[in-house]
């Protein structure tokens, strides 16, 4: 109700002074465009010529403080002011406290009976949050590992970067809009930790050199003695159809060698026979031949001088010995070949023919 009255009072002022009298003033001086962060103080000067009567600010085209030679007229707490006189101008300055996002638009300072307007710009920029998923991190030594660090709620968007207090082999970072939400900034950091320390993001807008960190804990552990060597990089799917075929490939060659040495050993085991055989026959054409000789002697014409063994005998023993006629050659070695003792045989047998033909002669 208070404020009601205090607008009702600012108008009824300016309509006073523009139905009084008076000369035509000047802005030496208009404001400038101002970036401040939400919550904090926003400053606006504009510098006239004296003899004004009437000084008016507005913003988003709503009069929001008025100034007369006699004090202000204040219809918000928010907005306050401070002024400064010189020898040949006047400043004013407005100060909008607790600065809102809805505060940000187009400002203007305008004088009564004045064309004159100083213009300017109020931006409001929020400070949003940020956000890790883990205040601390436990990773294996010399592994890459990942960190994601989101910003959120921030006007104008930050610059994210990244400080690390830890012993790494590599590291590096990339910073993107969330996909379907272009309020939402995530900057990702790879590295390979080989020691313990801490991960700090930082989140800067660079208008006002203004910024804001997260730090989060990292602790190294030295991986596992059992699960070192047990999993190996898992293959592409090509390098395992590579690798069926290859298998398919020597199955079948073996199978090949298999049947090539089968058939290798069957044919050699058909030529021993065979050889075989050959030796067996040649053996017994050996044989056929050496005992020709006596066969032929046995079945040649008939010696009407031999006489049989029983008659032979009988004259044997009738008649004087003579040893040196009688005498018969010593029996061979049963040892010597086959062929020494075939002829050993038929030796006898013309000997005992030989001496049929003398025992028939002596009678």
């Amino acid at each position: 109700m208070e404020g009601s009255w205090r607008d009702v009072l600012a108008v009824l002022v300016i309509l006073a002074q523009l139905t009084a009298s008076g000369s035509s003033y000047q802005i030496i001086e208009g404001p400038q465009n101002v970036t401040v962060l939400k919550g904090s103080k926003a400053r606006f000067n504009c510098t006239v010529t004296h003899g004004w009567k009437l000084l008016m600010w507005t913003l988003n085209h709503m009069v929001v403080l008025s100034l007369t030679p006699q004090g202000p007229i204040i219809t918000n707490d928010r907005f306050t002011y401070a002024s400064y006189n010189s020898t040949d101008s006047f400043t004013s300055e407005m100060i909008i406290q607790d600065v809102r996002p809805s505060d940000s638009g187009p400002l203007q300072c305008s004088l009564q009976n004045s064309h004159g307007v100083g213009s300017a710009f109020l931006s409001v920029q929020v400070m949003g949050t940020l956000n890790i998923p883990s205040d601390n991190l436990i990773v294996t030594e010399g592994e890459p590992c990942n960190v994601t660090c989101y910003a959120l709620g921030w006007t104008s968007l930050p610059d994210i970067s990244w400080e690390l207090e830890v012993p790494v082999s590599h590291s590096s970072y990339n910073s993107f809009l969330e996909p379907g939400n272009f309020m939402r900034v995530l900057s990702v950091l790879d590295l390979t930790p080989l020691g313990n320390g801490t991960l700090t993001c930082v989140a800067e807008l660079k208008d006002l050199q203004a910024s804001k960190s997260l730090t989060v804990n990292l602790t190294v552990v030295q991986p596992p003695p059992d699960s070192i060597g047990e999993e190996g990089p898992v293959l592409p799917t090509w390098a395992i159809i590579l690798l069926a075929v290859a298998f398919s490939l020597l199955l079948i060659l073996i199978i090949a060698l298999i049947i090539i040495f089968c058939c290798c050993c069957a044919s050699r085991r058909e030529k021993e026979e065979s050889t075989y055989q050959n030796e067996i026959r040649k053996s017994a054409n050996v044989r056929t031949n050496t005992a020709d000789p006596e066969t032929k002697l046995k079945s040649g014409k008939e010696n009407y001088g031999y006489s049989s063994d029983e008659a032979r005998a009988a004259q044997t023993a009738s008649l004087p010995p003579k040893s040196a006629e009688v005498s018969l050659p010593e029996k061979r070695s049963s040892s010597l070949p086959y062929q020494k003792s075939t002829h050993g045989m038929v030796d006898a047998e013309r000997f005992k023919v030989h001496n049929n033909l003398k025992t028939r002669e002596s009678r």
